[in-house]
């Protein structure tokens, strides 16, 4: 099982993301962090989940209806670690930052 971590600019992401959804209803706010929190751990478990993308990362999609997002992670086999490095809303055109 690989450990999953989460870089600062991941949680930073979700921070946002979750940030916006709280200031309407906290309830749901709380419901999608623990939702992707699982959708995270899931990973340490089977790290060519999500789909391929550029440089070798790969991108998991979380629906969730309404909300769904977007995490870009990399799995580091030699070192058994799956690194959560962005998250990005359905909607958002991109990655913030890049």
């Amino acid at each position: 099982m690989a450990t999953v971590e989460i870089t600062q600019r991941a949680l930073a992401d979700l921070e946002r993301l979750f940030d916006f959804i709280a200031t309407e209803n906290p309830p749901k706010g709380r419901e999608q962090i623990l939702s992707v929190r699982r959708a995270f751990e899931l990973l340490g478990d089977h790290p060519l989940l999500g789909r391929p993308a550029e440089d070798g990362r790969r991108e998991l999609i979380l629906s969730r209806g309404h909300y769904g997002y977007i995490a870009k992670y990399r799995w580091l086999p030699a070192e058994d670690i799956v690194l959560i490095l962005a998250v990005r809303h359905q909607l958002e055109a991109g990655y913030a930052g890049e």
